[in-house]
């Protein structure tokens, strides 16, 4: 049996404060998430209210007191100032309409209607036509779609039944709508087609048979499987070229589906040789704890006792009182976080941010900055993710100004921006009947003075989105 025993040992250990955590989580959020963030901590804590941010100053910087009479006060200003100078009294005023785009769904559905089916299969091919993604596909498998509808609609059908309300919605513009591929996408809309040349029936062939050496770009095996020469041949891809490999590419839900909107984080002005950085913060409310709930902890500390509820009440303002101060601290050392680290970075690049030419970019790893402000790694990672900047040259994200050093010949370190500026102009100027393997570019590489692998050279083409060079080869 063992015995009880008590023992002391000394043990150093390292945990974050409530402050360090919640500004770590502040830190990792964009301008635009941490307006909501800040205005869900108002709702949620008392405490804290919005402070009045501009109040209207005389020339000595003195709070000016504005009257009601001054609001009031009508505008002197003749009336025909306001009218434009053009403006005839024949014109008629039009009125503004404002129009939704129509969706492919509506566009469908509005189609369906008009074609002679039954009841059930009409429920069907609606299920399908809302099964369709952005580019008017259907990527799902049909036996997932029969499940969804046996479980949501309480309708068992078969596989057939959908294949026939699927060629149904085939049937309907644009053409190619309901494709579970892009070889069947270009076939339905040649087979809308009148084929009456014999680069339309060569295209058709192409697609039907040789549909894989196609998209390989294997011309030769496939000029020398037709036996027709290379204008004939040429004349057949572009009628394929002329297809749409997204059908509803037109509607895109109507435009509803939009670019996604980017606020920055910081903006950079560069004038007269000069850098002025600045965080847009324009839309986050100025907070500040409220008076009223201070005064209360001032009036109960001035009484002698307090009975139970009054006790309870005190408390729960101190707690919040306290969170409210922890909350303001935590957004002063985000915003102080982030323009050191914003400075570290524009000092490091400073030639980059004269002209935006990525080929000026430093070798910059997050280490190099993180030494620089003396945080952690980790976070100048959280400063980082998810921040952009607004330059003279345009929107930029900060991760975009960190890249890996490569070393030339003479053992200076470059960016690999440079290397990759370098990749795009020779794929750019090549010769597209003969485009250049990644061999030839890494001698061209090696040849200007850079120290480059072949592997790396197709690292760096992948990334940049250039295809190999028997897919880049045109006839």
């Amino acid at each position: 049996m063992s015995k009880i025993s008590l023992n002391q040992t000394l043990r150093l250990t390292q945990k974050l404060s409530p402050l360090h955590i919640q500004m770590i989580k502040l830190l990792e959020l964009p301008t635009m998430q941490l307006e909501q963030r800040v205005k869900q901590e108002i709702e949620s804590n008392p405490m804290l209210e919005e402070a009045v941010v501009s109040e209207a100053k005389d020339d000595d910087g003195v709070v000016k007191d504005i009257s009601v009479d001054q609001y009031l006060r009508e505008d002197d200003t003749p009336a025909y100032k306001y009218r434009v100078n053009n403006y005839s009294k024949d014109d008629k005023e039009m009125p503004l309409l404002i129009t939704g785009g129509c969706s492919l769904s509506d566009h469908l559905l509005e189609q369906l209607r008009y074609k002679n089916i039954t009841e059930e299969l009409f429920t069907i091919a609606e299920y399908l036509i809302g099964s369709l993604d952005d580019d008017g596909y259907l990527r799902r498998d049909l036996d997932s779609i029969s499940n969804d509808l046996a479980f949501t609609i309480g309708i068992e059908v078969t596989n057939l039944q959908l294949e026939d309300a699927l060629k149904v919605i085939q049937e309907l513009e644009p053409p190619g709508v309901g494709s579970r591929n892009l070889q069947e996408c270009l076939l339905l809309q040649m087979k809308r087609v009148v084929l009456t040349t014999k680069h339309q029936k060569d295209a058709l062939l192409i697609l039907q048979k040789y549909f894989e050496d196609f998209t390989k770009k294997h011309y030769d095996k496939l000029i020398s499987r037709l036996n027709i020469d290379e204008d004939d041949f040429r004349k057949a891809i572009d009628v394929i070229v002329s297809l749409s490999p997204k059908p509803a590419n037109l509607y895109n839900e109507g435009g509803s589906i939009g670019t996604p909107y980017i606020m920055p984080d910081f903006v950079l002005d560069y004038q007269n040789g000069k850098f002025d950085i600045r965080m847009t913060s324009n839309n986050v409310p100025e907070i500040k704890i409220n008076r009223r709930y201070i005064d209360i902890m001032k009036e109960s500390s001035m009484k002698k006792s307090l009975d139970a509820k009054e006790r309870e009440t005190v408390q729960f303002v101190k707690n919040r009182i306290e969170s409210a101060k922890w909350f303001i601290s935590a957004i002063q050392q985000r915003h102080d976080t982030l323009m050191s680290t914003m400075t570290a970075i524009l000092n490091y690049q400073i030639e980059y941010f004269k002209e935006g030419d990525k080929s000026k970019l430093h070798p910059m790893i997050l280490k190099d900055i993180a030494d620089n402000v003396g945080l952690d790694v980790s976070t100048i990672s959280r400063v980082v993710n998810s921040k952009y900047i607004q330059t003279n040259f345009g929107i930029v994200p900060l991760k975009q100004l960190f890249s890996e050093a490569m070393q030339t010949y003479s053992g200076e370190e470059v960016s690999s921006y440079e290397i990759k500026k370098i990749l795009s102009e020779c794929v750019g100027d090549e010769d597209k009947l003969k485009p250049l393997t990644d061999e030839m570019l890494m001698d061209i590489l090696n040849n200007k003075g850079y120290r480059i692998a072949r592997r790396t050279v197709a690292k760096y083409r992948e990334v940049l989105g250039i295809s190999v060079a028997r897919l880049r080869k045109r006839i």
